[in-house]
């Protein structure tokens, strides 16, 4: 039988696996989207009435900063994205960069040690804190896959499908850990 320290182990090692290919699930709509959707209205919307697919994976991006700056100021913060000027090649950079700091701000929030520098979740001034841990990230996921959802359907009601090798590529979890370099499958 384990030791109930082991199962925590365990399960924080699960939610940072999962975590870390969340982003590789981002990188993936942003390799196969057609340039054209990127900054598309749908038609017969006024301009600035609805997020563009850019605005959407600069808002995804800018919420990771307002995370990391509330509840890990100790960690480096890249630079927010213009949802109005950015391309996809800057998204792409800074989604992998803001992934990694989240991650970093989750193996800490997600650690039992006493010192831990990392042990509230503020998603931002509009709404209460709540303690680090599984709910944080839940959170987190829930959010990024939320858009992931608008950004498939947006791309496909403006004509810009993506190809199943993205839009099924993301629910290809065992692919993606291997890719990642994990050693265990999904758990």
């Amino acid at each position: 039988m384990r030791a109930p320290s082991e199962d925590f182990r365990e399960m924080r090692d699960v939610l940072l696996e999962t975590y870390a290919v969340n982003d590789a699930m981002n990188q993936l709509l942003l390799a196969h989207l057609k340039p054209e959707a990127w900054r598309a209205q749908l038609p017969g919307a006024k301009p600035h009435s609805g997020r563009t697919i850019a605005a959407i994976f600069a808002h995804v991006h800018n919420s990771r900063l307002v995370w990391l700056k509330h509840n890990a100021p100790h960690l480096p913060c890249p630079a927010p994205l213009d949802p109005y000027r950015c391309t996809m090649k800057q998204a792409a950079a800074a989604h992998k960069k803001s992934a990694e700091q989240c991650l970093r701000m989750l193996a800490d929030g997600l650690s039992a040690e006493t010192d831990r520098k990392v042990k509230k979740f503020s998603r931002g001034s509009w709404t209460r804190t709540w303690p680090a841990g599984g709910t944080m990230f839940a959170y987190m996921f829930s959010h990024e896959a939320h858009h992931r959802g608008q950004i498939l359907q947006l791309a496909h009601l403006l004509g810009y499908r993506l190809p199943a090798k993205a839009w099924g590529g993301i629910w290809q979890w065992d692919r993606l850990w291997k890719e990642h370099g994990f050693t265990a499958r999904p758990r």
